[in-house]
């Protein structure tokens, strides 16, 4: 198959999963076409079956702020018609489900198929804002078929957008051959901590619905009971109060803050736990990953979360913003070898029989195969959605 896909390719779980997508079909034989305004950052090599496509901007001083999208849909309409594109994957719902619709309105070639996944704030946050709304419930309505990575996200799509149509729970996934616990190369605990100490590690865009801050409420509490050091990867708008709470707190020279990292496989290896407090986490790659690399998962009940780390079994979960009850958790954990040793081993057995990415490519390619199946789609006159008119 010929498929395009479209993403931000910027450090995030929607981009990872596109990109990691991608690669994957392309190893697998299909010819696939990213389109974005810049290279995905997991995308840094050549791969065969692998073709980048940039989103040129128009520069001109009318404009206060370049109309992406209208570049983009342009970019999409361009390619579909030159390599005559199969199936158009938009991950995110806005912008990249609408222009992928106006794309296939423009374009000479009514044969491609929009397929959709949904990954979180794509819905809970901006397609739930009242001025995106109707927008958003637009490119869901006329994709051809739409994916959501947890049931967690379904439900609450159809609830949020009062839809009836068919949506696919395809969960995220993760390979775990090179998401593995490994000793010695390019992991080695000794660059961030002492033999007695523990480490705790934590990864996301540091943005509000991460909870950055309650991570080092978290690690305080947990470094009053036990040795340990705190690893910070990524960077956003909270990187600095957490530091200055750090800070406030006390606990700032045991806490490395590594900025954005692309092979975060070899951080995770050095870890003992794994910290997520999110307030909103619709799946939780990260995690996944951590659980991958044998490495339990303190967090919180957000959204989707659950339906990843049992509780009990691969970590533990508390409701969002109890960051003193998920420091007691942790500490219960790092205190007994036994209970670490075996949250670790569940931790990278479930990753293995339920997220591995030669379990969950092959439904991509199944729901690619249905959706192509159906029959053409009637094209629908040009007019905006509710609310934009």
């Amino acid at each position: 198959m010929k498929i395009g896909i479209t993403c931000y390719p910027t450090h995030g779980g929607s981009g990872v999963v596109a990109t990691e997508l991608g690669m994957e079909l392309a190893k697998r034989g299909h010819e696939v076409h990213f389109i974005s305004y810049a290279l995905p950052f997991r995308l840094k090599q050549f791969q065969e079956n692998v073709v980048f496509h940039e989103v040129q901007m128009l520069s001109y001083p009318l404009f206060q702020y370049p109309p992406y999208t209208l570049a983009l849909a342009a970019k999409l309409a361009e390619v579909a018609d030159e390599v005559e594109l199969d199936v158009l994957h938009a991950h995110y719902a806005v912008p990249h489900a609408v222009c992928a619709y106006l794309a296939r309105m423009v374009s000479h070639s009514e044969k491609f198929k929009i397929v959709t996944t949904l990954h979180g704030t794509d819905i809970t946050l901006v397609g739930a804002d009242p001025s995106f709304r109707s927008l958003t419930r637009f490119g869901i309505e006329q994709s051809d078929g739409v994916t959501a990575v947890s049931g967690y996200l379904k439900e609450k799509t159809l609830e949020v957008f009062d839809l009836k149509r068919q949506i696919e729970v395809i969960p995220n996934f993760v390979d775990t051959a090179r998401f593995a616990p490994r000793q010695g190369g390019a992991c080695n605990r000794n660059h961030f901590a002492r033999k007695d100490e523990r480490i705790l590690l934590h990864i996301s865009n540091f943005r509000p619905s991460k909870r950055v801050e309650d991570v080092v409420r978290i690690f305080a509490s947990v470094r009053r009971e036990i040795p340990c050091r705190l690893l910070m990867v990524g960077d956003g708008p909270d990187r600095m109060p957490a530091r200055d709470l750090a800070e406030a707190l006390g606990v700032g020279k045991w806490i490395r803050w590594l900025g954005q990292l692309d092979a975060v496989e070899d951080v995770l290896c050095v870890a003992d736990l794994f910290v997520l407090p999110s307030k909103n986490e619709s799946f939780g790659l990260a995690a996944l990953e951590a659980m991958s690399v044998a490495v339990p998962v303190i967090g919180s009940t957000a959204e989707g979360l659950p339906e990843l780390v049992r509780s009990g079994e691969t970590g533990y979960l508390m409701p969002v913003g109890d960051a003193e009850g998920m420091a007691r958790r942790a500490i219960e954990v790092l205190s007994d070898p036994a209970r670490l040793s075996a949250m670790s081993e569940a931790s990278r057995r479930i990753a293995i029989e339920h997220y591995d990415v030669e379990r969950i490519i092959p439904r991509y390619e199944e729901f690619y195969g249905r959706v192509c199946a159906r029959a053409p789609r009637i094209p629908q006159p040009l007019t905006p959605p509710e609310g934009l008119a």
